[in-house]
This record gives C-alpha cells, structure tokens and sequence, in this order.
C-alpha cells in the first residue's frame, strides 16, 4: 500500500512516503522553500519529493494520512470545558468552536496540497489520524521494538499535550492523555520567549544555556506545580495570547514583574541562565513523574520506552531519562518534533491496515545530489573547483590541519540533526574550534556547544555508556579522560550530544572519521548542521555554495568535489560572492 503522510502544522510542516509498511522519503518543506520551519506553508515540494523519489504519479497513491482530527478535537474539548468553566465560561465556550474553526483552516491546507498534486475531490482516500497518536507511532513502529512503553510530550496536539501509552505486537494502546493547559511544551516555549529566543525554534537555546545556570537561583512555581503524580500549569502565566501578553509576546506582565526585564543580546548573564537551568530542571522533574507514574508498571517488564513530540528533543532532559533506573533501552524519533507527524500518521494509518511497519535504519531520507549535478551547480555559476577521487583522505587532512569543512553527500536528513550528510565539521581538540564555528561560519552565540560524531565502536570508551546514538537525541556524560583530548566537542556540564556513526549506514562519512583517526588518534570529529543562523539546513548544491561565500567557511566538500577560497583571488571572490547572493531560492 502507498500512504502518504503530509503533515500541515503550524510550523515544521512535511510529507513522508510509506510503502508496504517501508519508509521510502521523507523531507521538510523548509528544505525546499528556504522559510525556516515552513510557518504558513503547504509541504507541496515535500510531496512531490517523495513521489519523484518512488517514480510515483499522484494517481498511484492509494492513502493520505493526516495528523490532525476534528473528533479527538471534540472529545477532549470537554475535559478542557469541565476544568475552566465555572472558573472562565467563555473561554471554555469558545475552546469548543475554535477547533471547528481550526479544523477548517487545516483540512482547507490539505486540500490545497492534495489539489497542487494534480488530485481531484475524492480521488484518494484520507485519514484523519490524532497528533499525538501520529507522534507516537513515529516512535514505537520505526524503533523496532516488539513491546515498548510509549511517552510524547509537546506543546499541544488537538486538545493533548502528553501521551502515556504502551505498544505490543504492533498495536498502540493509550493508557492516559494530559490536556490543555497543562502542557509542558507550552511552559518551556513561554520561558523560551521570555529570554529572548523564539518559540518552536529557540528552546534547544534555553536547554544549552540551562547548562551554565543553578536552579535553586530561580523560582517558576507560579507558573507550573508538581503533584504527586502528574503537574499542573497556571494558564494565567502560560503562553497566553498575543493580545494579552507583554508586548505582544506569549508571556503575560506577570512575568516581567516576578523575574525581571526580558533578556536582550546573546550574552549569558544573569539572572536569566538560572531561569532556563529552573525551566530545565521543572521540565525533567515532570517527565520522569510521568514515566514512573504511567509508565512504571510497563517498564518494569521490559524497561524499552519510545519517546516523541518536540520535547523529546531535548538531550538533557533525555540523559535523565537513559540514567533512570526503570530504562534499559530508549528510542528517540529523530523528527520527534511536528515534522515527524507525516511520518507517524503515515505508519499509524498501514499499521491500521495490518502492515507490518519496518524499523527505521536510518534518517539519510531526503534529496540527493550525483556528481553531474553538483559539477553542473559549480559550472554554472564558473566556481573553480578540484576533484579528489579519495575524497576522505584529503577531507581528513583538512580537518587534522585544523580547517573547518563544509560536507555534503548523499541524501538529506530527516529531522534538525545534521548526521553527516549536510554538516560542517572540525577538529574536536583544535583550540578555538568552537568560538571559530560559531562566530565566523554559522554567526550564533558563542555560548553554544557542538556535538561530537563518534565512530560506533567507541561510543562506549568515549561516552561510558554502551546504549546507542545514531542520531543525536540522546546526551551522555564524556569519560574524564575523554573530556581533555576533545575539548571543542564536551559541553560546559562535562556532557556531550554524540552521534555514534555506522559503516553501514553512512560508509563514506564512517570512513572520514577513520581517516582523520589516523592521522590524530582522535575517532571524533565536531559535526553541527551546514547553515547559518536563522537558515534552514542546506539542501542543493546551490544553497551550499550560498553559505560557503556567505560565511567564514574556507572549503566546501560535495561528492569528490573541493571548492577552496583561499585559493580564489579577491577579484574572483567578490565576483562569486555577487553571483551566490543574487541566486534564486531553492524549488522542486
């Protein structure tokens, strides 16, 4: 059976392609549109990726899977209506229609994709598949366990915000839902907003910068309380509405009056770094309550959990989880936030049809590039370029001599992890490395750590831990005799965020490693995404040659091709810089 998955959000919006229970494409639409997160958009350029991908015409879809229902809408408005509506009658009234109103919006996106695909009314079914069950069928079907408990935690999907649940023998069964207000996600995105960073793109922001900070210096209770089993949100202080909040932001004035002016700049001062270390710490006291609470009984059998929603992209909050005495084995779905939903939904609907759903080898899902393409790229835009048959060899002696590597092959990744497909690399022991990459090539704080990829086989040396992490979800504490030799790549807490790298999966990118090895003894290299701030990771050849002349970054490496600027003279230089510029933007 061919289902795809599109999934239309209010950002992160996708579309993933699932056949005969296998995983065959899957891509965000901010890959080809070049609008990080995609906000506002149709994954129209996703969809077509995914079919062309398959040699696929829109007529040979049998199934479209959509992450969103109207009837899970409907049959928790009432839990939300019993909580507020004697405390706020018409806010829980007008939580009743405003779903059908969603609803409408959504369903009208649908049918816009569905009809750019050249498909008619009626022409291919559709399921309408719960958001949070599409998040967790993105982790429990694609992690290859047989029997697993299953968490999501995000901000909210229809009316839940947390689903606790167990999966055997193929089947999901829903053991309890948490519902708006009480919504972890929205709690760290609210504290997300309040220091300065944007939400659904900054909180990965607040959990590095919670690292430098000391809970005990911040006090958040007035906005979440823990009970005995489970917590509560004061809504009141909880991303509220524009119209209400201070500035139009999602914090109330309550905020600034309890905590202080918002923060501004990108330095880290207090007493800011102990609010985001108070909204960590808050974040991991709930989720582990709530996988001993729901979960315990599950995991006691079997100790497996999977685990998705956009707070499962949180590695701190994920190391707790993976020293948690209940947990033996944890999947993390590498799009765990809403660009993973097209995914889910799509597995979720085959599974209801009684596929068989394969796990996920690996996330290298979306568009690739052969050399007669990125030659042509370079060609026409008269870069001069070089070509090196043992392109390993000669990256790797680049890296060992301490230069910064922008490193495209293969397919794109699924997910905001850069796995070594799309990624710029670097010496891990090269001092200044980090404060190198971050303020010369991807122009961000320079507070903020990078994260080590590891070949598998040393994972456990390097890491003390033996469980794996293929991509980048899980965070470890570094062995101190570790932490000296590849300083560029240990966060200020001592951990790290590895990705153990597979010969099977990523040959070329293993074998990369290997060389530098060689020449360093280092099995590490320093692997973050190939972007600037604020950008959407690189996709074609000619968004890589875009950020290679509009950074600090010295060479670009695609298939066996090298572009050097050192060796480009300064008339060139401003001649290439005009030309990458003024070049259009990305389109399928």
């Amino acid at each position: 059976m061919n289902i795809l998955g599109i999934g239309i959000s209010w950002h992160d919006c996708s579309a993933a392609l699932v056949v005969d229970g296998q995983v065959v494409a899957a891509a965000e639409e901010e890959r080809f549109s070049r609008n990080k997160h995609a906000s506002g958009e149709v994954p129209i350029n996703a969809a077509r990726f995914c079919l062309e991908t398959a040699s696929m015409k829109p007529s040979d879809i049998d199934l479209i899977a959509f992450p969103w229902s109207l009837e899970a809408y409907r049959r928790h408005a009432k839990t939300n209506m019993s909580r507020n509506f004697f405390r706020n009658p018409s806010k829980a009234l007008r939580y009743l229609v405003r779903g059908e109103r969603q609803f409408g919006v959504m369903d009208s996106a649908l049918q816009r994709c569905i009809q750019q695909l050249g498909l008619g009314p009626g022409d291919v079914d559709i399921e309408y598949v719960e958001h949070h069950l599409a998040h967790a069928s993105s982790a429990y079907h694609l992690s290859g366990f047989e029997e697993a408990a299953i968490l999501t935690v995000d901000g909210v999907g229809e009316f839940t915000t947390c689903l606790m649940g167990e999966g055997k023998g193929g089947d999901i069964k829903i053991l309890r839902e948490t519902i708006k207000p009480d919504s972890l996600g929205l709690f760290y995105s609210t504290v997300t907003d309040y220091l300065g960073f944007r939400p659904n793109d900054g909180e990965f922001k607040v959990m590095g910068m919670s690292a430098y900070g000391d809970p005990e210096k911040a006090d958040l209770s007035f906005m979440i309380t823990h009970t005995e089993d489970s917590f509560r949100i004061n809504e009141e202080n909880v991303w509220v509405s524009k119209s209400n909040g201070y500035k139009r932001h999602r914090y109330p004035e309550e905020l600034i009056r309890r905590l202080g002016p918002e923060r501004t700049g990108d330095a880290l001062t207090e007493p800011y770094m102990h609010i985001a270390a108070r909204a960590q710490k808050d974040l991991e006291e709930a989720v582990l309550r709530l996988i001993e609470k729901d979960l315990g009984n599950q995991l006691h059998r079997h100790g497996r959990l999977c685990f998705a929603g956009g707070c499962a992209l949180n590695v701190r909050l994920n190391r707790k989880i993976i020293q948690h005495p209940l947990i033996k084995e944890l999947f993390v779905q590498p799009a765990a936030h809403d660009a993973g939903i097209s995914l889910g939904a799509a597995t979720y609907a085959g599974n209801q049809r009684g596929e068989t759903i394969a796990k996920m080898p690996h996330a290298f899902l979306g568009p690739a590039f052969g050399e007669k393409e990125i030659k042509a790229a370079l060609e026409r835009f008269r870069i001069p370029f070089e070509v090196h048959e043992d392109i390993e060899a000669y990256t790797a002696k680049l890296l060992a001599d301490g230069e910064i590597v922008g490193w495209m092959q293969g397919p794109m990744e699924f997910g905001p992890r850069s796995l070594g497909n799309r990624s710029i690399l670097g010496h891990p022991a090269y001092p200044g490395m980090s404060d190198d990459i971050n303020g010369r090539i991807k122009f961000r704080e320079k507070w903020r750590p990078f994260c080590p990829s590891i070949l598998r086989e040393r994972g456990a040396e390097i890491l003390s831990h033996d469980h794996d992490s293929p991509y980048m979800t899980l965070s470890y504490d570094v062995s101190p005799d570790w932490r000296d030799r590849i300083p560029e790549a240990v966060h200020v807490d001592g951990s790290a965020r590895p990705q153990l790298v597979d010969q099977t999966t990523n040959p070329r990118f293993y074998r990369l490693i290997q060389e530098f090895e060689k020449r360093t003894g280092i099995p590490v290299l320093i692997n973050t995404s190939l972007n600037r701030r604020g950008e959407p990771m690189v996709c074609r050849p000619e968004e890589a040659l875009a950020m290679l002349f509009g950074s600090g970054l010295e060479y670009l490496v695609m298939g066996n091709h090298v572009v050097c600027k050192k060796a480009l003279v300064s008339h060139e230089m401003k001649e290439l810089e005009l030309q990458m510029t003024s070049s259009p933007k990305s389109s399928t």
